[in-house]
């Protein structure tokens, strides 16, 4: 992949950076040297982005052609509107009081190179900026409104706007940004593409534990993918990737779906995508798209605040309260009696209009098909917690849990039945990667939910199809990423 800066006069960026070429922006825009080659990045430095400048056209066109620019021409609009920028910086208000905190005056003003600032105090701050609003070089006033600092405004400079105090300490930001990446290659063969799986090295519940992650990345080696394990800190860095793989619990309010969406804007394969996520994370969805599309579950009532007496004589008793965003077991509450149900329900309902009440099925276990591209791809037993009624009893501590034996099955040992409904419930969602889960009573089966996400931890979901599992997972990646490649590419 090769990297342009392109600038209005090169004379505005007399730095020289290893592997890195500056380009005019009328050549880049004219000569049609620069529309033949698809896998590009191209840093926008231009002095403007302001509409049908040529800033602004070097970013649509890079789009156009397949380039990955930076800015977007989506990041320049929102940049142009101070309201988009706070709601976008709207959960840094602790890092900016904490990262200013020394700060005198009740103004301040923060140049931002590539993700960081010449007073290494200011670089988390500067580096989560640059992640959220991604252009290279920024510029964000802050103002201090009795003892707290807000946000007035961040824009976007060009290099000719680099102060002349800051100038070196831009030309070394600047290098370090593009040569840690080149050190990055130089360590192996050029693989054909790279995927990022995105994880929480402090999760203590994690989509896929240290040595299932391994196999991952030992099987998208072998196809050809290099891996790079992510975490928060790196949205800035998407990128530089052609796919993203999400290995970290999924949230909608969360920065999981942030990266998702940001992926799926950019053009990369990722999975979990943006819309699962959203459609799975909600039980209230799944709810109404089960009694739509007569997926048998269990007597389900969304409740709210105005329904609250019609529970038990639709359910009865015990039955299962559930928070519309809950997994792991949490958010999930069986009530038992009549009189722990109302403050029940009302501690539900004060985090959520609506939540979900079902009637209580006790099982022995609960199937789970993890279902991926459409088939079915493994199928697994999650057997209760002994003497519980979950396959995962918490403590006070969120590092405090016990979890059920889980068994694999091949999915021609799982009843036929069992991974139909699967599939039929998983394509109301979309293609993506999903965990089924399923409740068996007699020859009656129910689905509890659709998981995006799902589990496959070494030792588990992997017990059958061994290395195997790995192998099919990454080659939906590599299908679907030169799929992309030659849509790029007509």
């Amino acid at each position: 992949m090769s990297n342009l800066i392109v600038v209005n006069n090169p004379r505005d960026w007399p730095l020289d950076v290893p592997g890195v070429t500056v380009v005019p922006a009328r050549a880049y825009l004219t000569d049609p040297a620069y529309g033949t080659d698809h896998i590009v990045r191209v840093f926008n430095l231009c002095k403007s982005y302001r509409y049908q400048t040529l800033g602004y056209y070097v970013s649509l066109l890079a789009e156009a052609r397949g380039h990955k620019p930076l800015p977007r021409a989506n990041t320049i609009e929102d940049l142009q509107s101070q309201n988009m920028v706070r709601l976008l910086t709207e959960g840094l208000d602790d890092l900016i009081q904490k990262s200013l905190a020394t700060i005198k005056p009740d103004t301040f003003e923060l140049y931002i190179y590539f993700g960081r600032n010449t007073a290494s105090r200011h670089d988390l701050l500067s580096r989560q900026l640059f992640n959220l609003l991604q252009s290279p070089l920024l510029l964000a006033n802050f103002v201090r409104r009795g003892q707290h600092w807000h946000i007035r405004s961040v824009r976007p400079i060009a290099a000719s706007d680099i102060p002349a105090q800051h100038q070196e300490f831009a030309v070394r930001a600047t290098t370090e940004y593009f040569t840690g990446h080149r050190r990055r290659s130089q360590k192996r063969a050029a693989p054909r593409y790279n995927l990022a799986i995105l994880h929480d090295p402090g999760n203590p519940e994690p989509a896929s534990n240290a040595r299932a992650l391994q196999k991952f990345e030992k099987a998208a080696q072998s196809l050809g993918m290099h891996v790079e394990f992510i975490t928060k800190m790196d949205y800035g860095r998407l990128t530089e990737f052609d796919a993203l793989f999400i290995r970290d619990t999924t949230f909608v309010n969360h920065y999981t779906y942030r990266f998702s969406r940001r992926a799926a804007a950019e053009g990369l394969v990722v999975i979990d995508d943006p819309d699962s996520i959203l459609k799975c994370n909600n039980k209230v969805y799944l709810a109404e798209i089960f009694a739509r599309h007569r997926i048998p579950a269990p007597k389900t009532l969304l409740v709210h605040r105005d329904n609250i007496n019609q529970i038990i004589p639709t359910l009865g008793l015990p039955c299962v309260l559930k928070q519309p965003d809950s997994s792991f077991s949490i958010g999930v509450v069986k009530v038992e009696t009549a009189e722990e149900l109302p403050a029940t329900v009302n501690g539900l309902l004060d985090k959520s209009e609506l939540i979900v009440a079902q009637e209580y099925l006790p099982t022995e276990f609960d199937w789970r098909v993890g279902i991926l591209d459409r088939r079915p791809l493994f199928v697994a037993k999650y057997f209760m917690v002994p003497g519980h009624w979950q396959i995962i009893r918490h403590g006070d501590d969120k590092h405090d849990f016990v979890e059920g034996k889980t068994e694999a099955l091949s999915v021609g040992e799982a009843p036929d039945r069992v991974v139909k409904i699967a599939l039929r419930a998983a394509k109301l969602i979309g293609d993506g990667f999903y965990g089924v889960d399923i409740k068996q009573i007699g020859k009656r089966l129910y689905v509890i939910e659709i998981n995006d996400n799902p589990n496959v931890d070494a030792g588990n979901e992997d017990s059958v199809l061994k290395d195997a599992l790995y192998r099919e997972v990454m080659g939906v990646f590599l299908k679907r990423i030169e799929a992309n490649r030659r849509s790029a590419f007509r």
